[in-house]
């Protein structure tokens, strides 16, 4: 409940802070592994997010998987709905369902999840979206990779072996619970006054171990402050480029760190009126270990748990502070 107590006192306006959010070229990665490691983790244990270019996913395939993700979410309501997200699964479609306890309001956004082993049935008409399964299989596995280079640099930091977060993260495995999120945050048609209060998802942290978020130029509003200084409501802007990824740590790997790399606060404001008023569109691939995989620090800080226990336990924690905020 630790996390759930700090999200529960981070849900005021605040105000926006300047602070320098690293940017680390992951190219040529081999040859410069230990600079790499280094500079990823000043930045994973400090502001717990920064941008990564040089990773290897061409800009054109970034771009074909947002013009996927627009058509996905401009079908029928009722073409999305006939694909439910189900509960347990992260997997399929879900509108406005995701409430945070820093609120207790939901996200203004709806939202689609792939996670590779759960997706019967929950794929779109081919016919109304060809080469749609496909095209995203192939971007989820894209940022697998990225994400696994970034994690295997922080397993030389942490002393673990050469791909112990690859084999922890294994995808063939029927145990697989990675997730690729396409996100709509709706626009502001017609916005009266009061709906330029709150946030299109309210500030929280991501249960996983890291998180890949890709973002489109000019759609702004992702927001990062780091511990303590998101509860005196000090946020700082976080600037979208299309084909720059933005990463930040998840609570997962900050438990596996023992505590060491930190998983921030973030939040996604709602846009200002003299700002771009569109729909939103973005791309989070959550890289979460396999439920199977027993997750323990290199100093045993915490006791051991497998990691689908620590995200049922995530995900009830998550219930109950909402039930008790309603109170």
């Amino acid at each position: 409940m630790h996390e759930l107590g700090r999200e529960s006192r981070i849900g005021g306006t605040g105000t926006e802070k300047a602070r320098a959010v690293a940017v680390i070229d992951l190219s040529d990665y081999e040859a410069r592994k230990a600079e790499i490691a280094d500079a990823l983790w000043q930045a994973a244990t400090g502001l717990g997010l920064f941008q990564v270019t040089g990773h290897g996913i061409p800009l054109g395939q970034i771009e074909e998987a947002f013009t996927l993700t627009e058509a996905f979410f401009s079908q029928p309501t009722r073409a999305k709905a006939a694909l439910p997200l189900r509960p347990g699964t992260n997997a399929g479609w879900e509108f406005k369902s995701q409430i945070r306890p820093s609120t207790g309001t939901p996200d203004q956004k709806e939202s689609y999840q792939i996670t590779r082993p759960k997706m019967e049935g929950l794929w779109p008409d081919p016919s109304a979206l060809p080469g749609f399964r496909d095209r995203m299989l192939a971007f989820e596995r894209a940022n697998w990779k990225v994400a696994m280079r970034i994690l295997d640099a922080f397993a030389l930091k942490l002393g673990f072996a050469p791909d112990f977060f690859a084999a922890a993260h294994d995808p063939e495995s029927p145990d697989y619970q990675s997730t690729l999120r396409l996100i709509h945050y709706l626009p502001m048609t017609d916005a009266l006054p009061e709906d330029f209060r709150g946030w299109r998802a309210s500030a929280h942290t991501d249960f996983d171990c890291l998180t890949l978020l890709h973002q489109k130029t000019g759609q702004g509003g992702l927001q990062i402050a780091p511990g303590a200084e998101a509860e005196t409501g000090e946020w700082t802007p976080v600037e979208p480029v299309t084909g720059v990824i933005t990463c930040n740590i998840g609570d997962m790997l900050m438990r596996w760190s023992d505590d060491r790399l930190l998983s921030n606060p973030h939040r996604v404001r709602m846009p200002r009126r003299d700002e771009y008023l569109g729909p939103r569109y973005s791309m989070p691939f959550f890289a979460q270990a396999n439920r199977d995989v027993v997750l323990q620090g290199p100093g045993r800080k915490y006791p051991p748990i497998t990691a689908g226990d620590y995200i049922a336990e995530r995900i009830r924690a998550n219930y109950d502070a909402l039930e008790m905020k309603k109170e």
